[in-house]
């Protein structure tokens, strides 16, 4: 990646970046064509007042030329996390537009969505390769990267305190189980939930996802306690999951019932129960008495979409077609999801020190998990503790 010797400010044009380059007017032709291009962004900018407002938001964004150039070399270098931006940026400010959020500006929510994930130009690229296995350091970097962000941001001194903070936030999520600060309720940010839910909903149509409209339909039916309930229902009435559907190439489970009831089994086990429990620390109890609770309401969750064995079981007798299968297909993989998250908070929680080992009931949980979520994955059971905690 190389850089003009005399750079133009960005409102000159922004640095040129093996020809690329990055500036107000390109960002809004780019977020233009997002709108063209993809119906379900096309549906947040209907009419060209709304387009006009929204497009002049994310162009008024100020980008002081070091900003520029890391924008233009993502777009040159790794083009997937600087589309992601510019579909996070357009989420977050049709959200900030809409009556319920009238405290947050528009062009402070596009501020912070084109740039809450800039911390990630600056992890190790394999990182983003969704067939490599984290190892340990990789981890740190992707669970520190809202922190870098920030960092980043606050040297400039160019973006109000409340975009900086909502950047810290984007991976926060109400019911506490985010990072890196496992924030709750409240204490996130107004702009944080808007951000929150926005890279949510922007990562859904990242190129090569299936029937991204239906995913995201069904992500929001079983996360509706992790983000602010009235964006989660305005974003809703953009879906048009059965549209999606008729031409999704999903990859269906030959069983995805039985797998949704295996699922269920392994939440069940929550709290998990063992001699001398009263030896491993407050800490360690409360850490436990969280993840029951998380177990308890990704229950709830999947009794709400009516995905329990008592009302799946009922299914069995009955023809699947085509659209049923791929509902059940796309809730044991969320399910499976959120299992694995579960697990993987459960190993960050426990906080075990160089050599120890999880006290045995659950280390037998964590790895019925892994296996599970292998035979859902492909992933090897013994590289799931390592796997990449995606973005659902």
């Amino acid at each position: 990646m190389t850089a003009p010797e005399q750079p133009p400010t960005a409102d000159e044009g922004g640095p040129t970046v093996d020809g690329g380059r990055v500036d107000r007017d390109s960002m809004r032709q780019s977020a233009a064509r997002i709108l063209d291009d993809v119906p379900f962004f096309g549906r947040m900018a209907e009419g060209q007042e709304a387009r006009d407002q929204l497009l002049d938001a994310i162009a008024g964004v100020p980008l002081p030329e070091t900003v520029a150039r890391q924008l233009a070399g993502a777009q040159d270098t790794r083009p997937e996390i600087y589309l992601h931006l510019l579909r996070t940026a357009i989420t977050a400010t049709w959200l900030a537009r809409t009556p319920a959020l009238t405290r947050c500006d528009a062009s402070m929510a596009a501020a912070a969505g084109l740039l809450h994930d800039i911390g990630m130009l600056h992890v190790d690229p394999q990182i983003l390769d969704p067939g490599h296995v984290l190892t340990r350091e990789q981890q740190r970097q992707l669970v520190a990267h809202p922190l870098v962000s920030t960092t980043t941001l606050e040297r400039l001194s160019v973006y109000p305190a409340e975009v900086v903070r909502a950047v810290g936030e984007h991976h926060e999520c109400l019911d506490g189980s985010g990072y890196p600060r496992n924030l709750a309720g409240d204490a996130i940010s107004p702009l944080g939930k808007v951000l929150s839910l926005a890279q949510v909903v922007a990562a859904m149509f990242a190129p090569g996802r299936s029937s991204p409209e239906m995913r995201l339909s069904v992500l929001l039916r079983m996360t509706w306690h992790r983000y602010d309930n009235a964006m989660a229902m305005q974003v809703l009435t953009l879906v048009k999951p059965q549209l999606d559907v008729m031409s999704a190439e999903v990859q269906l489970l030959d069983d995805p019932i039985a797998r949704l009831v295996d699922i269920t089994r392994l939440l069940r086990q929550w709290p998990l129960q063992w001699e001398g429990e009263r030896d491993i620390g407050a800490a360690r109890l409360a850490t436990l008495e969280f993840m029951a609770a998380e177990a308890l309401q990704i229950q709830r969750v999947l009794a709400g979409v009516g995905a329990v064995p008592e009302q799946l079981q009922m299914l069995h007798g009955e023809a699947l077609d085509d659209a049923l299968m791929c509902e059940l297909t796309l809730l044991t993989r969320e399910a499976s999801w959120q299992l694995r998250a579960l697990a993987a908070q459960a190993r960050r929680r426990w906080n075990a020190t160089p050599g120890e080992a999880f006290p045995g009931p659950l280390q037998q949980w964590l790895d019925e998990v892994d296996v599970l979520v292998a035979a859902l994955s492909g992933v090897h059971p013994r590289d799931q503790a390592a796997a990449r905690p995606s973005t659902p």
